[in-house]
């Protein structure tokens, strides 16, 4: 059955947005200090659930087979399936001591006038290794405080130069929740996307460390003690398998694995008990976007079939006419994360929602999934740095005892960052030509 284009179907999505944002900002007024995680996304979305059902039914459509097809749809499935894999994965590794041990040997490399450089290189790969800025910044912030306090720094540089780095390895991560969503919704494989994205995001990490590096006066400091530097490996397979093409639901289950031996031999009191007590922790702690990724499955296909995405598509279409081509497009997309993302104040929330259209626009456009998944991966990660209420800054702000604001200005990666993909959209090269084929 076709269904005309219209706006109207686009409303349950405008609702849910609503809601959440609202409530931010009003838990925000009111002094909560996590007031955008007040009101949980999957709660905010059940409203704009009933409003897709009773538009899809308004205009005769099958509003609940809809609904339950989008939910139970093979891309979201499996979207769901990694999540709970890199959660266990990440809570594993963390519990047998991998993250400090990556962050001992960091730190134990460093000399007194690359403290700064260091530390957005450590928090760079804690992220890269865990998938999730937030659990880097739980886990580096305290160790960067202590650093700040033995070097006499700065402590809004310190934190800033660790969101920096946590903010890289979650746009780059095979096991982030964000690239996740990103090569899922675009169709891009994950290996494909790290590659386009690597080559964006280097320019603008190398950037930062020069940048960091002629910033501050430090006094040398001892690396903190850590467990066994062989924990580290497990990240560094999961890494290695990645890139070489390795699916990555076989991936992140051999990483697991790999996880739990080297926990067994070399963490302190660590057992089979242990290990799957830290596996059930992994899954609980991606219950939110597991439930969000279904039930926004069901809400991006009864907009699509009440006609939202193809009136959405009319207008990109017209607002885009005598600029199409790939700029456009690719402008289009990271217009449409950097909003989304600004107005959610979460990435992976801003990906999901927007993923289906950005599939649109660069089907139009003659886009690649790999730069389409690179491009909505890079622009929500971007605005994610660098808001004053996004649960990353509130939480290093929270930990250091400075102004979000302060923070937000400070995070120069996502700035540098940003730059630098707007500068691999507007410039003509024949990379970029190859990008669409």
């Amino acid at each position: 059955m076709s269904v005309r284009p219209s706006a109207l179907a686009l409303t349950p999505l405008l609702l849910f947005l609503a809601l959440f944002f609202g409530a931010g900002l009003y838990y925000t007024a009111q002094g909560e200090a996590m007031g955008f995680y007040q009101l949980r996304a999957p709660v905010a979305i059940l409203p704009a659930l009933a409003l897709g059902v009773w538009l899809a039914r308004r205009r005769g459509l099958p509003a609940q087979q809809t609904l339950l097809q989008g939910m139970g749809d093979s891309n979201v499935m499996l979207m769901c399936l990694i999540f709970l894999l890199a959660g266990a994965f990440a809570t594993v590794s963390k519990a047998i001591g991998a993250v400090d041990a990556v962050v001992a040997l960091g730190l134990g490399a460093l000399p007194a006038s690359l403290i700064l450089p260091g530390l957005f290189l450590v928090a760079a790969f804690v992220s890269l290794s865990i998938g999730t800025s937030m659990g880097t910044v739980a886990a580096v912030v305290p160790i960067a405080l202590g650093v700040a306090d033995a070097a006499g720094l700065d402590r809004v540089l310190v934190v800033s130069a660790v969101l920096g780095g946590a903010m890289f390895g979650d746009n780059l991560s095979i096991i982030s929740d964000t690239t996740i969503a990103a090569t899922r919704s675009q169709g891009a494989e994950m290996r494909d996307k790290f590659r386009e994205n690597f080559k964006i995001a280097l320019p603008a990490a190398i950037a930062t460390i020069v940048l960091l590096g002629s910033l501050g006066d430090a006094a040398q400091v001892e690396a903190p003690d850590a467990a066994s530097p062989w924990l580290v490996l497990p990240y560094v397979l999961v890494l290695g398998l990645a890139l070489a093409g390795l699916d990555v639901v076989l991936v992140l289950g051999i990483g697991l694995v790999a996880s739990g031996v080297f926990g067994f031999v070399l963490a302190e009191d660590y057992d089979v008990v242990s290990f799957a007590g830290d596996i059930y922790l992994g899954f609980e702690s991606m219950v939110e976007i597991t439930l969000l990724s279904i039930l926004i499955g069901g809400l991006a296909a009864l907009i699509k079939v009440t006609g939202g995405l193809d009136w959405l598509a009319q207008v990109i279409a017209k607002f885009a006419r005598g600029h199409t081509g790939r700029r456009s497009g690719e402008i289009s997309i990271a217009a449409l994360a950097a909003g989304s993302d600004a107005l959610t104040a979460n990435n992976t929330v801003a990906i999901l929602v927007t993923g289906s259209l950005a599939k649109d626009i660069a089907q139009r456009h003659g886009i690649s999934p790999r730069r389409a998944a690179s491009v909505l991966d890079i622009f929500a990660c971007v605005i994610q740095g660098v808001l004053p209420y996004g649960a990353q800054i509130l939480l290093a702000a929270s930990l250091a005892a400075v102004s979000p604001l302060a923070l937000a200005g400070s995070v120069y990666y996502c700035w540098l960052l940003a730059a630098s993909a707007l500068a691999f959209i507007l410039w003509p090269s024949r990379r970029a030509a190859r990008a669409t084929e």
